[in-house]
């Protein structure tokens, strides 16, 4: 197999993590978009999510993690015990997991299922691919939130469709690939069509964020209800 090699150097990231939340257990955060989730190999991408956080808590570990581009919601842990308690919840998919994005074009149905396996491919790194023979099954819901045009400076009107977007499964790329499978690519996504239709070349960033997650708590057992507003 040949060797994947990664050039991509992250661009300076200058907003904030925002804390929502914090005990001697977790810490929620609400993760800007362009910035990594872990350090990169390349000592250029030393800057993340959990680079920063160490410095304040100094044993905390990821759970989970979003794209680059994403922005919006994750859960930290401070100890590696939280960590496999809240590693656990997201492997049996008892943690709830709702986005906000605005898509190109405008959906046709109102709400539906995107049900299509996804593979890595060495060949397309470092895209994803949609393989129902080697691919691990992938599913994710959505609903239209609404349906507009943004003008764009010459006058042109932007057909976009804002959706609420719910995976069951946490494959890399999923809901970016689910959603060019549906012909409606992520507005700003580079990888998956995004920035394709006229006007749409100048997106500042990936319209995509974590705006919901629900999981019960290792320690108190409540079931813990997260929101963060789509910044979009």
């Amino acid at each position: 197999m040949s060797k994947i090699i990664d050039t991509f150097i992250a661009p300076p990231c200058h907003d904030e993590i925002e804390v929502l939340y914090q005990d001697a257990h977790l810490v929620l955060i609400n993760k800007p978009s362009g910035l990594l989730s872990l350090s990169g190999k390349n000592p250029q991408n030393i800057d993340s999510v959990h680079h920063r956080l160490v410095t304040l808590f100094p044993d905390c570990t990821l759970v989970h993690r979003l794209d680059f581009g994403t922005s919006g919601l994750m859960v930290v842990a401070r100890n590696k015990a939280i960590n496999a308690e809240l590693s656990q919840q997201f492997s049996q998919r008892t943690v709830t997991k709702v986005y906000s994005a605005l898509l190109c074009g405008h959906v046709d149905d109102n709400e539906g299922i995107i049900d299509a396996a996804i593979a890595k491919d060495p060949a397309l790194f470092p895209l994803m691919t949609i393989s129902e023979i080697h691919g691990k099954p992938s599913r994710s819901h959505y609903r239209v939130i609404e349906r507009f045009y943004r003008q764009l400076e010459n006058g042109t009107l932007l057909p976009l469709t804002r959706v609420q977007l719910t995976p069951e499964t946490g494959r890399t790329h999923q809901l970016r690939i689910h959603c060019q499978l549906l012909g409606h690519p992520i507005l700003g996504c580079d990888l998956y069509g995004g920035r394709l239709l006229l006007g749409t070349e100048q997106t500042p960033r990936l319209m995509l964020h974590a705006s919901e997650l629900h999981f019960i708590h290792p320690i108190s057992k409540e079931m813990i209800k997260a929101h963060s507003a789509s910044p979009f």
